[in-house]
């Protein structure tokens, strides 16, 4: 067991709380809620950790089973404990499960599971948490739901045949729940490609890629890749420089090749557009006859919880996880930052970024008027 630099409690931390009353309150129980809870304990302030889920680390028991990482085990710890095993071997999904669940005990991070947040809003001067059977009041809260939220199909996915097995990425597990026959993956992003790559030893399988792709090697002249994105300072572009606007727009492969889907016996086809019965509609005109599609087509933001002024479109409208309403933080978003602020062993440099911000701001007064649903009140803690 490898702990390093653990940030150490403040004595000064001393103040009165009902049980249901919290300095911080951080919704989501992955990777971004356990690396910002390392960071808040360290400063000795009174927090918790809300998970929708039965477990910690639910995103990733909802990936399939077969799910290994693009980043190998080096760049995969959170702050204070290093990733076990081989540094250049690249971890499994039960591996990283089995991590996040050693680091909340580790650290002892209080964990609530089965609390689903169902609504955020500001009144007397205290944030406010609907978790249905009761509340939670914070001073200041951190939304780390991370990217994986609502998954997102197409609009024409309706128009396929009732007989069609259908799921989304979120819901594959294995080859064995996918029926017989030809099975169509939609996405052409890591998750896709490994899919689809899976499913050619058991089945007919075709990928549609709909967008031009940029192949990247997992591993370059005996070096992980992310050692030379590392090396080369390309990890700590922001979101704002030149490099950072074209990389968020572009679709990456790492440690994969689409031709490899050929090499196995698949076939690769172009954006999937449409689609009529079991029939699947091309780009370039092409057509299929499906018996399932599984669709590799992500995510979409799903805030619609958070009763507070915060968006445009349903995109956060933040500066790197700070909000325009005081005291309330973003955290494990795709691009909050750098390349590496979703990403398992990188989001720890925004949650400590983010813990600096609410050790910066840490009076109840400076709550935000913003979507007060109540007078302010005399209350403090």
């Amino acid at each position: 067991m490898t702990i390093q630099n653990r940030p150490q409690a403040s004595t000064e931390h001393c103040r009165e709380f009902s049980p249901d009353q919290f300095d911080v309150a951080v919704v989501g129980g992955g990777q971004a809620g356990l690396a910002i809870g390392y960071w808040l304990a360290g400063q000795g302030r009174r927090f918790v950790i809300l998970e929708a889920g039965d477990s910690i680390a639910t995103a990733w028991r909802k990936r399939w089973d077969s799910l290994v990482l693009f980043t190998s085990r080096r760049y995969d710890a959170l702050p204070g404990l290093a990733f076990p095993g081989d540094p250049d071997g690249y971890p499994t999904r039960d591996e990283v499960i089995a991590y996040l669940e050693r680091y909340a005990s580790e650290f002892n991070l209080l964990v609530q599971t089965s609390s689903q947040v169902r609504s955020l809003s500001v009144q007397g001067g205290w944030f406010l948490l609907d978790l249905g059977e009761r509340q939670i009041r914070a001073k200041q809260v951190v939304v780390a739901t991370g990217p994986f939220q609502a998954p997102r199909r197409p609009g024409w996915a309706g128009s396929l045949a009732p007989d069609v097995f259908q799921i989304h990425s979120s819901e594959y597990q294995r080859p064995s729940e996918i029926p017989a026959g030809t099975v169509l993956v939609v996405g052409g992003g890591n998750t896709g490609y490994q899919i689809a790559k899976e499913l050619t030893a058991t089945h007919r399988a075709h990928l549609a890629v709909g967008s031009r792709q940029t192949p990247l090697p997992q591993r370059l002249l005996g070096r992980d890749l992310f050692w030379w994105l590392a090396k080369l300072g390309l990890l700590e572009k922001t979101v704002e420089s030149r490099i950072g606007r074209r990389a968020r727009d572009r679709d990456t492969l790492i440690g994969s090749n689409p031709r490899q889907i050929r090499r196995q016996g698949g076939q690769l086809r172009p954006r999937a557009v449409n689609a009529e019965g079991r029939t699947v509609t091309f780009e370039d005109g092409g057509t299929l006859n499906v018996g399932a599609v599984i669709w590799a087509t992500g995510y979409q933001p799903d805030h619609a919880w958070i009763k507070l002024p915060v968006f445009d479109d349903g995109a956060a409208r933040h500066r790197r996880g700070v909000t325009e309403v005081p005291g309330l933080y973003f955290l494990g978003l795709s691009w909050q930052h750098t390349r590496g602020s979703a990403l398992l062993g990188w989001v720890k440099d925004d949650a400590q970024f983010i813990a600096e911000q609410i050790a910066a701001h840490d009076e109840p007064s400076e709550v935000a008027a913003a979507g007060e649903t109540a007078e302010p009140t005399s209350e403090r803690i």
